[in-house]
């Protein structure tokens, strides 16, 4: 059995979680994984064979992974990050097509999670508060400004004072202007959603950032608090949401109040932390849609679990490639 994890980069732990669950389940059990540049990748070198495909964005990209698919006997593909995402969600059927299972949403929750401002009224249809709006013509301070595409926190701002703004964040119509949430005040968590084929959550793992780096947890904490049993009321079910969903919100340190500002149909980078506390996503999916079984709801997943992560080596011998 083999399953491809695409544009794997440095996901590491992901492939090698991938790799001890598959094996698990079947004694030919393969992980394979794609990216740009493979040779330099640390994921696709400790997978067991990777392959160098093209752009997201170039035309032939589809086809291709669909050939790589069909040549290497593919059952099953992971996306893993943003940019493929809606690509892929389009495409979806093609993979049905040849019975591969792509583990993606719906195209339209896609969209919804690509479009900040989508996402904003997923939140609030869902009585979900969100950071406030600010005008542009009426500006208060401090305030944060983000693109209502962007992804790994690029293209962000925190405005403390008015001589700070420019006209690039003034004339830029895809910046966002909203109300800061101080780290003072509010404490962040990316919460690690799993949503079964029937698309109902069946898993929840809030994770505490406690230090994050190029827009990745570097040092978090899993929670069993009241985030739990509040996205379970308030998200219980979201038409076109399958497998991971990672969700990040504020809350008050305080008062107990929760702010919502994002949610990603896809595997965050910090999503081994649920995984090694018990929130296994990777067995669910090769239960789910390699072994057709269903996935009850749990909650039994490690509490306070901290995780401090570092850079470690991966050598390539003798290697031409570059």
């Amino acid at each position: 059995m083999k399953i491809l994890i695409t544009s794997a980069g440095q996901r590491v732990s992901l492939v090698r979680a991938f790799k001890k669950e598959l094996t698990k389940h079947f004694n030919d059990a393969k992980v394979f994984a794609t990216d740009m540049n493979p040779g330099l990748s640390p994921a696709c070198n400790i997978s067991d064979k990777y392959f160098k495909v093209k752009r997201v964005i170039d035309p032939q990209y589809i086809d291709e992974l669909l050939s790589l698919c069909i040549e290497n006997e593919i059952k099953m593909v992971i996306p893993t990050i943003d940019m493929e995402l809606q690509v892929l969600a389009d495409h979806k059927h093609l993979f049905d097509n040849i019975n591969v299972h792509l583990i993606i949403s719906s195209s339209s929750f896609v969209a919804t999670c690509g479009d900040k401002r989508k996402t904003n009224k997923l939140f609030l249809q869902n009585k979900i508060p969100i950071p406030a709006e600010i005008d542009k013509k009426n500006l208060s301070f401090p305030l944060f400004i983000k693109p209502f595409d962007g992804s790994l926190s690029s293209d962000t701002y925190l405005i403390r004072r008015e001589k700070e703004l420019t006209d690039y964040h003034l004339e830029n119509e895809k910046f966002m202007f909203m109300e800061y949430l101080d780290k003072i005040t509010y404490q962040e968590y990316t919460i690690d959603m799993y949503y079964g084929r029937d698309h109902f959550v069946k898993c929840i793992v809030p994770r505490k950032r406690i230090l994050v780096r190029a827009g990745e947890i570097n040092k978090g904490l899993t929670c069993k608090n009241l985030i739990v049993t509040y996205l379970k009321e308030k998200l219980a079910k979201i038409e076109g949401a399958v497998g991971c969903v990672t969700t990040q919100l504020f809350l008050n340190r305080e008062t107990q109040d929760l702010k919502a500002i994002e949610i990603n149909p896809r595997f965050g980078g910090g999503y081994i932390l649920s995984y090694l506390a018990g929130a296994n996503f990777p067995k669910w999916l090769i239960e789910e849609y390699l072994q057709n079984k269903e996935i009850d709801y749990t909650d039994s997943w490690e509490d306070n679990l901290l995780m401090l992560r570092y850079d470690d080596e991966i050598l390539i011998h003798d290697y031409k490639d570059y």
